[in-house]
């Protein structure tokens, strides 16, 4: 069981990810002690939606597909309506998404996140939520939807909007301290 000073942290995004749903996890999980590392599509920089504009650019430390579940203890996916549409139909964002789940890894999407978690696979069965506006997708890829501020089933944590970040880390890190989880492969 790693404890969050000793976590490596990986956090998948592209452009127009929702601005708070990436710098504060980001942030919070760094001021923890965890080392987080952003991999975007082509390893460069990506511009996050903030409001009803184009917001600020988060610098990224590597590229999606360079890196693997084995380098990390936890993959965290922001929101936004943009990123992860986008995200979600990319092949080595659907594999990582696989890996981690396979291993048994903590994996935690925000807002409209968790359609990548759809995508991969991963939520039939799931106790989760999301965004209001994406429960019915949850719910029609065989997940038990709640609106709650922050839900953990299994190692895999689920939250519906920037409101609810604080419990978001909060759960993230609960769950890495845990250590890995048994789960059936996706």
């Amino acid at each position: 069981m790693p404890r969050i000073e000793e976590a490596k942290i990986l956090i998948i995004s592209t452009h127009g990810f929702e601005q708070s749903e990436l710098e504060f996890p980001r942030d919070q999980l760094r001021a923890n002690g965890a080392t987080v590392h952003v991999a975007t599509l082509d390893g460069k920089a990506i511009k996050g939606w903030e409001g009803s504009d184009w917001g600020r650019e988060a610098e990224a430390d590597t590229q999606i597909s360079r890196v693997g579940a084995g380098e990390y203890d936890a993959l965290v996916i922001p929101g936004g309506q943009i990123n992860p549409d986008l995200l979600r139909v990319e092949p080595d964002v659907l594999k990582l998404v696989r890996d981690f789940h396979d291993t048994g890894k903590t994996i935690a999407a925000v807002c409209h996140a968790p359609w990548v978690l759809v995508e991969a696979g991963i939520v039939k069965g799931r106790e989760m939520t999301s965004y209001t506006s994406i429960k019915t997708d949850v719910k029609n890829a065989g997940a038990h939807w709640v609106d709650r501020e922050v839900v953990a089933d299994n190692g895999i944590v689920t939250s519906r909007q920037p409101e609810d970040l604080k419990a978001f880390v909060s759960k993230i890190v609960e769950e890495i301290e845990e250590g890995t989880h048994e789960r059936q492969a996706a």
